[in-house]
């Protein structure tokens, strides 16, 4: 019934309930219940609090809750991300965190902190690490979902030398924050946090479809930089489909098949990765620190 209702869409009055609780930041909020407290009062490093203050402006400059430098808004989104920094100091701020972060505010502004942590260690991680990796892996498992779902498309960017790391990588880290009208946006997160990643991917391979799915649509693009302009721009084009490509979104979602057994396995193994490597590299830091 919730994998129902989350393709349905939950209604706005209760997101602020529904995202805490099927992401698990509630349980780590009463788990922790006064570490953000205790971070937030904490001084953090000035080198992440120049770039924080730098990018805090850039993020849903036309929304009311962002326009004032000194508003609400800003001040929130810079305790969240200045927070972040602290509590994990290896990987500190990226600047993709910055509007997942203002829209988990303007949803939950109480446990946008919790949901920020979920969503990096549980869902993407990798994702806002120095080194990336779980966007190179998400990236390349892109190519295969293209492959499996939109063939035509992806020959097409094979022939011209296109990869999804040249138009994706914004998309996938940002969570299409960017890039699509914002009530398609709250969709589409509904279905992340219940589905995770593959809803990430499978969002993707339906734009590369709207965008170079017909056979007419390819042909307007003849080399590597005609696609990527066609791919880096279809956010203004969306606007006018708002409605069909939601559907889009939530049809494909419906079918269990879509992504096979093959991607959810391959998916919880890089999960696993990633948290061994992470508990490794700590381990070397501990014994090098002695």
């Amino acid at each position: 019934q919730v994998k129902v209702q989350c393709q349905k869409g939950i209604p706005a009055s209760l997101r602020a309930r529904c995202w805490p609780l099927l992401c698990g930041a509630s349980n780590r909020m009463k788990q922790h219940e006064n570490l953000y407290k205790a971070l937030d009062e904490q001084p953090a490093l000035q080198s992440w609090v120049d770039v924080i203050e730098r990018d805090l402006d850039r993020q849903f400059p036309f929304h009311e809750m962002f326009q004032s430098k000194d508003g609400h808004g800003q001040r929130g989104l810079f305790r969240v991300l200045k927070a972040y920094t602290q509590y994990q100091p290896e990987d500190g701020y990226c600047q993709a965190q910055g509007p997942v972060a203002a829209v988990l505010l303007m949803n939950m502004p109480a446990q946008a902190f919790w949901c920020l942590v979920q969503i990096s260690e549980q869902y993407l991680p990798g994702y806002y690490s120095p080194l990336l990796e779980g966007v190179l892996f998400d990236a390349a498992m892109l190519t295969w979902v293209l492959k499996k779902t939109c063939p035509a498309a992806h020959k097409h960017l094979q022939n011209h030398g296109v990869e999804p790391l040249m138009f994706a990588t914004d998309w996938l880290m940002c969570l299409f924050t960017r890039h699509l009208p914002f009530n398609t946006l709250l969709r589409v997160w509904d279905l992340f946090f219940c589905y995770g990643v593959r809803v990430l991917l499978q969002v993707a391979a339906v734009l590369v479809r709207r965008v170079l799915g017909r056979a007419e649509q390819r042909k307007q693009c003849q080399g590597q930089m005609e696609t990527l302009e066609r791919l880096r721009g279809l956010c203004s084009g969306l606007f006018l489909y708002s409605s069909g490509i939601l559907n889009s979104f939530c049809v494909v979602v419906g079918h269990a098949v879509f992504l096979g057994c093959k991607l959810s396995a391959i998916m919880f193994g890089w999960v696993a990765y990633v948290k061994i490597t992470s508990t490794w590299m700590q381990g070397l830091k501990v014994c090098g620190s002695r």
